[in-house]
């Protein structure tokens, strides 16, 4: 698993699933969430289908990194722990918090991220536990603080419109309500935008091809989405706000 050669050859792969997400998520929604429709086979508890597609960001990346040999040194321990700071929170605290009663997911989409994830994993948690290789003074310098900054910044916007999006219903509610607050101010999907600037700071923080992969597949994975959701919000909601962007403020 640490053979560089296969490393690279996941890399190259990385690339090409990149490529392989985005071209048909502008075309179709991926079917979960608001989203869901029939047609995709056998269905799970939504809450189920989190936990089991997210969990190998945090079992799976643990077992890659602490494989390594450098797995006992301070800069790689700090950014496992940067990595499980958002995933274990990800895997069991948000499924549990989300209006999720009587939810259901494709079994075959909990399947997919199950796999990506492994795959993701493996790419990122290598690197940083045994083919990377960080010099101590990496603390004090730029790629740290800028890394830092975007990756605490975009984990705290992801939890507030999360935070947001609960708040909107009532235990035991159903349905879809028009959010406001925040960077809701400005763009429909504020948790998305978290995710993408918490991502290019792992890729700055790791400063390693893995890390800008993952932070290119986030963007090809959420963009789509996000343009779908803010269409969906159009269509369903005829006072929603007109100013609003879809992801990036003022821009898209």
């Amino acid at each position: 698993m640490s053979d560089p050669a296969l490393y690279t050859n996941a890399l190259w792969a990385y690339v090409f699933l990149c490529v392989l997400t985005v071209l048909p998520l502008t075309k179709i929604a991926a079917p979960y969430g608001r989203h869901g429709r029939q047609g995709w086979g056998p269905v799970i508890p939504a809450r189920v289908g989190w936990v089991l597609m997210e969990s190998p960001a945090v079992i799976a990346f643990a077992v890659f990194f602490f494989y390594g040999a450098h797995a006992h040194q301070t800069v790689p321990l700090v950014l496992f722990g940067l990595w499980q700071l958002h995933y274990v929170r990800r895997t069991f605290i948000y499924p549990f918090r989300i209006r999720a009663q009587g939810k259901t997911m494709p079994a075959l989409i909990a399947g997919i991220a199950f796999v990506y994830n492994v795959f993701n994993a493996y790419i990122n948690a290598s690197w940083i536990g045994h083919l990377g290789s960080y010099d101590p003074t990496w603390f004090t310098g730029m790629p740290f603080l800028i890394g830092v900054a975007l990756f605490v910044s975009g984990m705290g916007v992801n939890i507030q419109a999360d935070r947001t999006l609960r708040a909107l219903r009532a235990p035991g509610e159903t349905g879809y309500k028009i959010p406001h607050g925040g960077l809701y101010r400005w763009v429909s999907c504020p948790n998305y935008l978290g995710e993408i600037l918490q991502w290019t700071g792992w890729a700055v923080l790791t400063w390693s091809w893995g890390g800008a992969l993952f932070a290119v597949y986030t963007l090809a994975n959420l963009a789509p989405r996000a343009k779908a959701h803010h269409h969906w919000y159009h269509q369903r909601f005829a006072d929603y706000p007109k100013a609003r962007r879809a992801l990036f403020p003022f821009l898209w």
